[in-house]
């Protein structure tokens, strides 16, 4: 990796990515890699369950300018092997693109996480990922409930197809809360992703830590996801991982 910011790394970051907030190190949210994590301002969908509210919003005043956190990052070569954009929805940003060939350029891996809210745009940055994890809200059928948002399905559904036929290492991941994801969502969402061709796939428990949302902070996910519907949920996948909340 390089130390100081090239020339063209520094063209790139005048063009400003809004950061809403980042991460210096983390173990957990790129497989088998130390990263740095990006927090991109701005989501159009209004997930209940979101740990990251405030982060929805896209007007307000970056945490930290672009240009002055890619120093950072840069001062970070040699320590760190990958930078993921995560959010709100990375995607979001016209200079994601911009974002992820700066860091490129000093050597590091670049993740995503995504939930495909704009699958051409998603299509258009994955040349430049080396890995990706997308959030698959629920089956398809409940979509539009859970996102707040109309279409929201399609956008999933296209999204999960871009990245399936990429190439680009994934993971595909679902968020269980019994009052929002039921076990004939969880069933049917598996038939669903696994006939496209998804072979990576993780289950992870609610957490309340960041959520605004007062009637989801009072039911646990204890008892949403029992030990028959883990076993056939990971018989349809290659790999499979479960995250609970006690760790």
């Amino acid at each position: 990796m390089n130390g100081p910011i090239s020339s063209s790394a520094r063209t790139m970051a005048d063009r400003g990515l809004k950061v809403g907030g980042y991460a210096k190190f983390t173990s957990t949210d790129y497989p088998g890699e130390l990263a740095a994590v990006v927090f991109v301002q701005g989501c159009p969908w209004r997930c209940g369950y979101c740990h990251n509210p405030h982060l929805q919003p896209r007007d307000g005043k970056p945490a930290i300018a672009w240009r002055d956190l890619l120093a950072f990052l840069c001062s970070r070569a040699g320590l760190l092997d990958a930078v993921v954009f995560s959010g709100g929805e990375p995607t979001l940003d016209p200079a994601l693109e911009d974002a992820m060939r700066s860091v490129r350029a000093q050597g590091f891996k670049v993740g995503l996480h995504t939930a495909g809210i704009y699958p051409e745009r998603l299509k258009q940055v994955l040349p430049l990922v080396d890995w990706v994890g997308l959030d698959i809200k629920s089956s398809f059928e409940a979509y539009d409930e859970i996102t707040g948002a109309s279409g929201s399905a399609q956008a999933a559904r296209a999204a999960a197809r871009i990245v399936i036929e990429s190439g680009v290492p994934y993971e595909f991941r679902t968020t269980i809360h019994p009052k929002i994801t039921t076990r004939q969502h969880i069933s049917t969402l598996v038939q669903q992703i696994s006939e496209m061709g998804c072979e990576t796939y993780a289950l992870q428990d609610f957490r309340p830590v960041g959520c605004s949302t007062q009637d989801l902070l009072k039911l646990s996910s204890e008892g949403a996801l029992d030990g028959e519907l883990i076993g056939q949920v990971r018989s349809r996948f290659r790999q499979f991982t479960l995250r609970r909340s006690d760790g």
